[in-house]
């Protein structure tokens, strides 16, 4: 059993001794190296940060923990949140985990299906709102200020400090902090939290280096890059879509201390790597991952040398939280047969030949 990110670093967290050191099993998540897109663009290692393997399916667990242990330990006994999708799912989880009151402010039309029902499932109290992301978060942050619940998006530091243990694992898995750490840039808490890691992990001595912290947004919701907000974002990887991220200066801190860069990639860039990501690798991540792999893409494409660096690209949530668009990217057709073995052995006789595979040899008597 997963002992949880809250026991397994105790010492890096603002735990106490009535901190109540819940867990869903959340962290330990694995680092996987890539087999085919390494070669393909020229990297010396590249490695993928399965975030997915989370229990609600994304890296807003880690935060979520954090947050909900230390509401408990504040007597809360109500959480709320505004969402794009996983952080609702998250916080619905966990609030019902805990036995807690948890609402959830949802912009219409920008959670992905396979979000929404998620966060359904766990009985939250879901209020649909005719705005964006944005407007939703003021909504909640003036709400919380009034009210007895305890705010849990990433405005809420505790959710930083729990999500900042995802940088521990890298390097504890690789031995060192990477060369480059690509990672979507959507509210932003997220690039600050991976720093905020590896900065404390490199103060202690457990790593030697840190490294470079390359973000990208959507181009249509790319309001860093664009360097205002964007009033009506756009992409089709809604967990990015936002338009004034809440964590906007801290992002620019780890840009600027790391050295590395927040740019912007296309939605034909996203879906690309998608695609790539699937079917190449075998990792099935929801589209806003797929940010951090198409940011590698355009920048090795672009004639950065990646050859002699180790990069690490997070994979933020699974792709089944948006089952819809997964289904409309694909291109694998589905035949249909009648229920006959010679139907079956000539519908693949093509397949088998070209991979390869050699028949087996008759086990009859003659």
């Amino acid at each position: 059993m997963s002992e949880g990110v809250l026991r397994r670093y105790r010492e890096f967290l603002e735990i106490t001794a009535r901190t109540p050191m819940i867990t869903m099993g959340e962290g330990s998540t694995p680092l996987v190296r890539s087999r085919y897109l390494e070669k393909a663009w020229g990297v010396g290692e590249l490695y993928f940060k399965l975030e997915g393997c989370n229990p609600t399916g994304s890296f807003k667990d880690r935060g979520m923990v954090m947050a909900v242990a230390k509401a408990m330990e504040m007597g809360s006994t109500a959480i709320m949140c505004a969402s794009t999708g996983n952080t609702s799912a998250s916080a619905a989880a966990y609030g019902a985990y805990c036995g807690l009151t948890t609402i959830v402010l949802v912009p219409r039309g920008d959670v992905a299906s396979g979000k929404m029902a998620q966060a359904m499932a766990y009985g939250p109290k879901i209020m649909v709102v005719d705005s964006t992301f944005d407007q939703a978060l003021k909504m909640v942050r003036a709400f919380a200020a009034k009210h007895p619940v305890t705010l849990v998006n990433s405005v809420n530091p505790y959710r930083l400090e729990g999500q900042k243990t995802a940088a521990f694992e890298v390097v504890d898995d690789l031995g060192d902090a990477p060369d480059y750490l690509f990672i979507p840039v959507g509210n932003a808490g997220n690039i600050t939290a991976y720093w905020k890691g590896f900065r404390e992990y490199s103060d202690v001595g457990r790593a030697k280096r840190r490294p470079k912290m390359m973000g990208f947004q959507a181009e249509g919701a790319a309001p860093i890059v664009r360097g205002e907000p964007v009033l009506e974002p756009r992409t089709v990887a809604s967990a990015i879509k936002i338009g004034n991220p809440a964590s906007w200066k801290e992002a620019l801190v780890a840009r600027d201390e790391s050295g590395g860069i927040i740019g912007a990639v296309s939605d034909e860039e996203i879906l690309t790597a998608y695609r790539l990501l699937a079917s190449k690798e075998g990792v099935f991540g929801e589209p806003a991952s797929a940010a951090s792999v198409a940011g590698v893409m355009k920048l090795s494409k672009g004639g950065v040398d990646f050859s002699r660096a180790q990069v690490v690209c997070v994979i933020t949530g699974t792709g089944l939280k948006d089952p819809d668009l997964a289904s409309q990217q694909t291109d694998t057709p589905l035949q249909r047969l009648p229920p006959e073995m010679e139907a079956l052995e000539r519908a693949l006789e093509e397949v088998l030949r070209g991979s390869g595979a050699r028949s087996r040899p008759s086990t009859g008597s003659g």
